[in-house]
Parts: C-alpha cells; structure tokens; sequence
C-alpha cells in the first residue's frame, strides 16, 4: 500500500490509532519510575517521595494543558515541542516562533532518544544477573566525556535490543501499539500491585520511616543538593508525556486527545507518588541504586526470600524497559519528523515510509541510542539528556500561558479553568530555575563529587547543534526560492 493511502487527511502521518493506542506507547513515559525511583530513593531518602510527588503532580498540569493544545492543533505530531510554533506565534511573531518550535523538537530529542540506551543497560544488566551470563570484557570508549565502564555482554544485549525494538516501530503504530499493548499489561500490572500489595498487608509498612520527608543519615540538604536531585527526577516523573507524541495519529484527535492525555496523568501520577512512598515505607534507606536488587529487596519484604522472587520482579521490569525503549525510537522520531514538516530541520528527517511512519527519524534515534550505550551509566546520560527534555517540557508550559493569555477567545473543544494558566506559569519558573541551577549542580551532586558540570554543558551543546542543521535546511530551501520561516511545509 502506497504512503498516501496511510497519511491523513492533511498529508501528515497516518491517522490509524485511538486514546488507547496513545496512552497504551505513552505508558513507556510512566514505566521510568523503574529507573529513577532507586536513584532518587538512595539518594534522598524520604525526602524523594516528597520531590517525586510535587514535580509529578507537575508533570499531570503538563498533560492536561498538552491536551488543550492538541485538540486545538490536531494536525501537530511529536507531542510537547510540536505546539511552540503555534503557542509562540503570538508574542513572538511566526519567524521566531518557527525558529524556536524547531529548537523544541531538536531539545526534546535529545531528551527522548537516550531513553533507549538507559534503559537497554539496565535490561540487559537484569538479563545477565538472571540467567547467570558472563560478564565479558569491559568497554570505557567515552571516558573522555564522562563515560564509564560496561561490561561487554550487557553491551552486546543493549545494542540488540535496541536493533529489535526497532522493527516493530517501522511497521506502523497499530503494530507498534499491539506490541506495547503486550509488553504494558506484562509489565504494569505486577509493578502496579506491587505498590498496591503493602498498602493490603497492614503492618508491612513503618510510618515512621517516611514522617517529616527526612534525608538519608549523614545526608545535608542544601539549594544545590535538592535542586540537583529534582533535575535529573525531572527526566522521569513528567514523562507520561510522552502519550502526546501520538495523539495526531489518532483518528479523532478531537477527542481521543483528551482521554489519552488524562488518563496517562492520572496513572502516571498514582504509580509516581506511590513506588518511592512505599519503597520508603518497606524498606526505609535503601542501600542500592539497582532498581532489579531494590525491587527484590521489596518483595523478598512481602513475600520472603524465595528464589521465584528475583524472577517476579525481574522479567516485568525487562518488559518494561524494553517497552520504554519503543516508545523512545518512536515517540522523538515524530517530532523530528514534525520539525522536518515545519521547515526547521532538514527534509531528509521528514520522510515517511509505505507504513505511514517517519522511519528515517526513527532510524537515527537507533544510531544515536547505539551510540550513546558505549556510556555505560544511565546516571551520567540522565544528565546531558535532560539539559534537553527539561527545556522543552518548561517551554511547552510558557508557551500554553502566552497562547491562553494572548488569544483567549479561540475556539478549544476541551478548555481548562482560566486558572490554570497561571499554573502553567509557576511551574514554567520553577523548572526554568531547575534547568539552570539544577543542571548545572547535577552532575555533582547525583554522580560524583568530583564532577563538574560537564554533563549539563555538553547537553546544551548538543542543543545547539540545531543552529547549523536549521541553517543547512534555510539553505536548502533558498535554493528552491522557498521562504522557510514565512512557507508552510508541502
């Protein structure tokens, strides 16, 4: 079948899912709990339930004003950078704000792609422990930029997998969405009575562990040390996002917009705030970053220490990274691919195939993810990831006050108070703080005390690339006397 057959209405992608198709690959956004509770839970101790819930309650406000503007654009794919173009035109006029919607998508990227390799490393970290693997040689190609060593087997797996999670992506988004679909159910459902089983086994959980939101023993909390922290928790708990990315491929964006982007907060929301409240609860201050040792460490709580445990909690973890790891060649490829489709990044990124979905786009996210394995630590990458990610999530939010405040009386199928807008606004100053103070005192605080704020700049560097790739797609445009900035995509 030809790739016009697939596109929609508008030439755009193809339109062949609904909410549950959206919200079903935008659960890959939820399931990084499983990698950023440990963390932030050795880290911060009870005080990370506290971060944890505020920025994820953050990340629900997020959602919803996602969903305002997708059912007012529902031809705008690749989720929270796709609407700055038009949330910005307003105050900044359509040259800039063309300009500043490419920077977006490119921003977004780079918080989106890396999820793959992450999440690689940690399931192929858990596929070696239980089945008793060799570790193989060890590899340390990056150090330079902050890499660390990995072990050669676990290399070998994340590079597979990623190759794998691949063809799926490629076949379309129904095939993409039956896939997740499986891999969701598997994973989210044991994950999610997790959290739910103390709560049904009184005694299980010590209150005392979590009064007052204290800090780890020998731990002293200070603006650095708290904004350090929630910088890279940022990069996880508002990433039920993600469920935007697809929402323009839904067959009625109108609608399934708003049930997508509110169920996917709402979820996200309750297994954000209940995974580190309990893991606090059970198990007090944890003494791993591992999630597969913490998350037995949990169980072996509830259920004993039996040898079936490890295995419990270790394969729905697997499925859950390997989920995750769809949705980051799928999700980022579309808002490359909308930035293609606005003129602001070179056409090659905005081919689509006979399936209906952006496989160039989609194919450089595997590269890049392949790349970016070799540097062995997902705290090192949450950090240069997130110079991106917190940027365009904090810039989604300005630009949903400046386009609600600047043109209230445009028509929106689904509207939120007039409130919120101001919401929107306070959360954006925050994030833009933890973006700047935060990101620059991460590396630091979360790493080693021996880093500088290397990560963060090299994460504002690769931001930065998109100047020569915007300029190298004006120029490509110049030559065919288009107007880039002022000339809608054909």
């Amino acid at each position: 079948m030809s790739t016009a057959s697939h596109a929609g209405a508008t030439g755009g992608l193809a339109r062949t899912t609904n909410w549950w198709g959206a919200f079903v690959i935008g659960l890959a956004g939820t399931i990084l709990v499983t990698g950023i509770a440990p963390f932030a839970v050795q880290g911060m101790g009870a005080a990370s339930i506290f971060w944890i819930g505020l920025n994820t309650l953050f990340g629900l406000v997020l959602c919803l004003c996602l969903a305002e503007m997708a059912v007012m654009w529902p031809d705008r794919h690749g989720g929270v950078p796709s609407y700055a173009q038009e949330s910005f035109t307003p105050l900044l006029g359509k040259r800039r704000a063309h300009w500043l919607g490419g920077f977006a998508g490119w921003s977004y990227w780079l918080g989106w792609f890396p999820v793959a390799p992450i999440n690689m490393i940690l399931a192929a970290s858990y596929i070696v422990a239980l089945f008793g693997l060799p570790a193989g040689g060890s590899f340390d190609l990056l150090h330079a930029i902050g890499g660390t060593p990995i072990g050669g087997t676990v290399l070998i797996i994340a590079i597979v997998g990623i190759l794998i999670m691949y063809l799926p992506a490629h076949f379309g988004l129904n095939l993409g969405a039956r896939f997740a679909t499986v891999l969701g159910i598997l994973s989210m459902l044991p994950l999610t009575a997790l959290v739910l089983l103390p709560l049904a086994k009184p005694g299980s959980i010590d209150w005392t562990n979590i009064t007052g939101f204290s800090l780890p023993e020998g731990v002293t909390g200070s603006p650095a040390f708290y904004l350090g922290w929630v910088f890279p928790i940022t990069w996880s708990v508002i990433a039920m996002e993600a469920a935007a990315c697809y929402v323009g491929e839904c067959r009625n964006p109108a609608s399934d917009a708003k049930i997508a982007m509110t169920a996917e907060g709402i979820y996200g929301a309750f297994i954000y705030i209940m995974t580190p409240l309990v893991f606090v609860g059970v198990l007090g201050a944890a003494d791993t970053y591992d999630p597969l040792t913490l998350y037995t460490e949990f169980a072996n709580k509830l259920f004993g220490d039996a040898p079936w445990v490890q295995w419990f909690i270790g394969v729905p973890l697997i499925l859950a990274l390997m989920l995750s790891v769809l949705n980051a060649i799928m999700g980022c490829g579309r808002s490359l691919w909308q930035a293609s489709e606005d003129r602001a990044l070179p056409e090659w990124f905005g081919k689509v195939n006979a399936h209906g979905v952006p496989d160039r786009a989609m194919m450089f996210n595997v590269v890049a993810s392949v790349l970016v394995v070799f540097m062995g630590s997902p705290l090192v990458i949450y950090i240069f990831s997130n110079a991106g990610y917190l940027f365009a999530c904090a810039l989604a939010l300005l630009g949903y006050f400046v386009y609600r405040h600047m043109r209230p009386e445009t028509p929106r199928p689904y509207r939120l108070p007039t409130f919120m807008k101001w919401v929107a606004l306070a959360i954006f100053i925050f994030w833009a703080v933890v973006w700047a103070y935060g990101g620059w005192n991460a590396p630091s605080i979360v790493v080693s005390a021996d880093q500088g704020p290397g990560l963060f700049l090299m994460g504002i560097v690769i931001m930065l690339v998109y100047i020569p790739l915007h300029q190298w797609r004006r120029s490509s445009d110049r030559r065919k006397g288009i107007d880039t900035e002022m000339t809608a995509a054909l």
